[in-house]
């Protein structure tokens, strides 16, 4: 099975790659820079059209499936800052397009006050943990879980929750 990845983030692009490895066989991710057309750093609903753009911009009729990944900030009460980051996946066919998130978590209030101020996350956190390229490593999640939770593997499940809809045709046919 080959699938096109729309990005060249390693973490990413892992995370992907395991999510199909468990449902299908041969599994080869290609991956494909490409533009999200959303704001460098999305809230709320444009984090799922960056997503969706991304798998369609990543997509050919040589895959099989394409995928876009795209993490923000959604609004959210009864949090610390009033923001939660989730990372969000699209899966497309060159037809259709769903659509699953990975866990969420909350950002200390420092970021998210930089950033709602006009900063991209990994700008703020690679300041504030002194780890360059942090989102394409572990991630900001890696660093604040210790490693216990990375960013490939928020991207997993984000994929994985995308998927259900295609490993479950039968119950998902219009």
């Amino acid at each position: 099975m080959k699938i096109a990845a729309g990005t060249g983030n390693p973490a990413k692009i892992e995370g992907a790659k395991r999510a199909f490895e468990k449902f299908f066989h041969d599994v080869e991710i290609v991956p494909r820079e490409v533009v999200s057309c959303v704001s460098d750093q999305p809230f709320g609903a444009e984090i799922i059209e960056g997503a969706v753009n991304r798998a369609k911009n990543a997509y050919s009729e040589e895959f099989d499936f394409s995928v876009g990944i795209e993490a923000g900030l959604f609004e959210l009460p009864f949090t610390l800052t009033g923001y939660i980051d989730f990372q969000v996946a699209c899966v497309y066919d060159g037809e259709r397009y769903t659509i699953g998130f990975g866990p969420g978590f909350e950002y200390p209030p420092r970021v998210v006050r930089e950033v709602l101020s006009g900063k991209e996350v990994g700008d703020v956190m690679e300041i504030l943990t002194g780890i360059k390229s942090l989102g394409k490593k572990q991630g900001a999640i890696g660093f604040l879980t210790k490693n216990a939770v990375t960013r490939s593997m928020l991207s997993e499940i984000a994929v994985t929750m995308a998927l259900i809809p295609w490993l479950n045709r039968e119950m998902y046919r219009q």
